[in-house]
């Protein structure tokens, strides 16, 4: 497919960029220290997850486009998600799939925290690896200090602020919590709504393709957890959560940075975008497939 970038204003991308630091906030009112105490004891869960997700999701992805050969931005796309953190949505697919909550929120906070140093490093590594998508690094010439910061400003600063926020007002925070989750899913809707009217086009052009690539990326993720949690003979519980952590990404990271960098590479935002959409729908039905999984 030929690159197209989409028409995007200064103020819509201040509302993505809103959207996010809200959502996480949000998130960070659910975690506390005490839930993590059970996992330091036993952490086995909590390193295959955390190699399920920085290591072997980044390694199966350029395997993917390395092996398929998508457009340039397409490839781009998908090795930038697949270097973003676990989604906001992971840990309440996780429960509904009988999974270990602990670990799942454990992999969240973590995934969050080593995101301004992981997700940088995976995206120039294997970015820069694809050459057939080496060009587009130059013209842009994203720095890793930039994502760095990026990663740092709009996920570990809300997380951190929301969790501070939580110790210090308990009581405020389970009045604002669903509130505060409610405002951050309309912002990032709004921005999906003026997205989308803006560039319609581009939009109805090519989502057909978009859509069989982001397929087999997220069943290449479900599976890369599924590996890891049987190479860790982890018990049940924790090898559903590792399946959904390794295959629900941060996809709302991976469009500041496109949108930020990239000037709204139109392939690039057309994954990330989808892959928003299609991991929550994909999650949902493996997780109640995996609700009848026992033993």
């Amino acid at each position: 497919m030929d690159e197209v970038y989409l028409n995007f204003s200064q103020d819509s991308l201040w509302i993505l960029n809103i959207s996010l630091g809200l959502i996480m906030f949000g998130v960070a009112l659910d975690l506390r220290l005490e839930q993590f105490k059970e996992l330091v004891k036993a952490p086995k869960g909590v390193w295959f997850g955390l190699a399920s997700q920085f290591l072997l999701l980044p390694l199966l992805t350029f395997v993917v486009v390395s092996l398929l050969k998508p457009a340039p931005g397409i490839a781009l796309g998908m090795i930038l998600v697949a270097a973003c953190p676990g989604g906001n949505v992971s840990n309440f697919i996780s429960a509904l799939s009988g999974g270990s909550i602990a670990l799942s929120v454990s992999l969240t906070m973590l995934a969050t925290l080593l995101s301004p140093v992981l997700t940088p490093f995976n995206f120039t590594f294997w970015g820069g690896w694809y050459e057939p998508a080496s060009h587009i690094m130059k013209e842009i010439d994203v720095t890793y200090m930039q994502l760095v910061e990026t990663v740092l400003i709009l996920l570990v600063l809300p997380m951190a602020i929301g969790m501070l926020f939580a110790s210090k007002m308990p009581r405020v925070t389970l009045k604002i919590k669903r509130p505060i989750r409610t405002l951050s899913l309309l912002v990032f809707a709004g921005f999906v709504v003026v997205a989308f009217a803006k560039n319609v086009d581009a939009f109805t052009a090519f989502i057909g393709a978009i859509f069989l690539w982001v397929l087999i990326h997220n069943l290449s993720a479900f599976a890369g957890g599924w590996f890891m949690g049987k190479l860790g003979k982890l018990p049940v519980p924790e090898r559903k959560s590792l399946i959904i952590e390794t295959g629900i990404q941060n996809s709302g990271l991976a469009l500041v940075i496109i949108f930020n960098f990239f000037d709204g590479l139109g392939s690039m935002a057309l994954i990330a975008g989808w892959w928003g959409i299609w991991h929550i729908l994909a999650g949902i039905g493996i997780a109640s497939f995996m609700r009848l999984w026992k033993s």
